[in-house]
C-alpha cells in the first residue's frame, strides 16, 4: 500500500471489520467438559463451584473473588452480582445444580470468613489463582486457549443462542451500554436457523 510516496505494510486489524474476532466463547459441551475437569482438581468442590458460577452469572474474575457469603441468599436461592466497571448490580436466581454445589461447598468450610471463596491460607483468591484453575482445568480436556473471561463471553452466548432478547442479556450481564452485547446476538446461530426450510 503506498502513503504520500511511501511504502506501508497493510495492517490486518485496520482492514478488518472491527466487530469481527476469533471465537471467545466456549460452547455448552466445552463448558460440561471444562466443568467435570474442575471436579477433579485437589479443591474439586470449590474450583468446580467458580468456574460455574462464573459461567452462569457471566462474572468477571474480580467479581467472582469479591463474592461474599452474604451475596448469597440460600433461602430464596439468589445471589447478588455486583457488578464491577461500572456494571449494573442485579439479584440472579440460583438453579438446583448450582444451589447443591454451593452448599455442598459450604457445609465443608468450618471458617466464618466473609468471603464466599478461600484458598487454604484462609484468604480471599487471587486473579492470579483463578487463572491457574481454568488453565489446569482445560488442561485435562482438549480445550486449549481458554481464559477467564471466556466464561462470561460463554454466558453471553448462550443466552443468546436460546434467544433471549438483547435487553434481557444486557441486564443479566450488567452492561449500561448495549454496544457490548450486541456482540453476543449479532453472530448467535439461532437467527440463522430455519433459512433453508
Amino acid at each position: 500500500m503506498m502513503t504520500d510516496g511511501r511504502n506501508v505494510k497493510s495492517d490486518k486489524n485496520l482492514a478488518t471489520d472491527g466487530h469481527e474476532r476469533s471465537k471467545d466463547f466456549l460452547t455448552e459441551d466445552e463448558m460440561k467438559h471444562l466443568l467435570l475437569a474442575a471436579k477433579k482438581g485437589r479443591h474439586g468442590p470449590r474450583d468446580h463451584l467458580i468456574l460455574l458460577m462464573m459461567y452462569r452469572h457471566g462474572l468477571r474474575v474480580s467479581e467472582a473473588i469479591s463474592l461474599k457469603r452474604s451475596d448469597i441468599n440460600l433461602a430464596q436461592s439468589r445471589l447478588w452480582v455486583k457488578r464491577l466497571k461500572n456494571g449494573l448490580s442485579v439479584e440472579q436466581p440460583i438453579d438446583g445444580e448450582e444451589l447443591r454445589a454451593i452448599k455442598r461447598y459450604l457445609s465443608s468450610r468450618t471458617d466464618m470468613l466473609p468471603w464466599l471463596f478461600i484458598s487454604e491460607r484462609q484468604q480471599a483468591l487471587t486473579r492470579q489463582s483463578i487463572n491457574y484453575m481454568i488453565k489446569t482445568a482445560a488442561k485435562r480436556t482438549s480445550l486449549t486457549n481458554v481464559h477467564p473471561h471466556m466464561l462470561r463471553h460463554s454466558c453471553g452466548y448462550y443466552l443468546a443462542n436460546k434467544g433471549y432478547e438483547l435487553r434481557l442479556i444486557q441486564d443479566y450481564l450488567g452492561h449500561r451500554d448495549p454496544k457490548h452485547t450486541v456482540h453476543y446476538t449479532r453472530i448467535s446461530s439461532i437467527r440463522f436457523e430455519g433459512i433453508w426450510d
